[in-house]
């Protein structure tokens, strides 16, 4: 089975009104499937929230919370 780029697996549990509204959303623009409704919907929220999709070549240790500089005293 040739690889979707798509290692991990995330499941996830809805309402059944959240779930009413993914259908509706996902029917109305023909996505094809519930997955890929989700994952153009967190993409989507993530952009409109400031994130940006981040350089493929960017390393983990460059998301850090504190910067990597001395300490100033």
């Amino acid at each position: 089975m040739p690889s979707l780029g798509r290692p991990e697996r995330l499941q996830i549990m809805l309402t059944e009104a959240e779930l009413t509204a993914l259908d509706n959303w996902r029917f109305a623009r023909r996505m094809p499937s519930r997955a890929a409704a989700i994952r153009e919907l967190l993409k989507r929220g993530l952009v409109a929230e400031g994130f940006e999709e981040p350089d493929p070549r960017t390393k983990s240790k460059d998301f850090s919370v504190v910067s990597h500089g001395k300490a100033q005293s």
